[in-house]
């Protein structure tokens, strides 16, 4: 089934506005006590909304900072590939770099 567009998730930076702008309401402070509280309830999901978006990107994130720590290189797919986002490439070692992996491989 079909999401329509009344049920849609906004987006982080939308919902981050949202959530600002109840906020200011509320500190203004001439809310009545009943509106006070449908701000502060909508503004509790607001921000369960962007805690969950940004926990979400962190994960993405430590995902990437994982698969480059063997020094990789970022570069983007080919234009002719299917995929559009960018991959780890593994620089290419200079002499210097491969001898000293040897003598370290020979060090007890």
């Amino acid at each position: 089934m079909a999401k329509n567009d009344n049920s849609r998730e906004p987006a982080f930076e939308e919902a981050l506005a949202k959530l600002e702008s109840l906020v200011e309401k509320m500190e203004e402070g001439d809310l009545p006590l009943d509106k006070m509280i449908d701000c502060f309830e909508r503004g509790t999901a607001l921000a369960n909304l962007c805690d969950r978006k940004l926990k979400a990107l962190e994960k993405k994130i430590q995902v990437l900072v994982n698969e480059n720590e063997d020094g990789g290189e970022w570069s983007d797919f080919d234009k002719s590939s299917e995929r559009s986002d960018a991959t780890i490439g593994t620089p290419e070692k200079t002499e210097t770099e491969t001898a000293t992996e040897v003598e370290s491989d020979l060090l007890f």
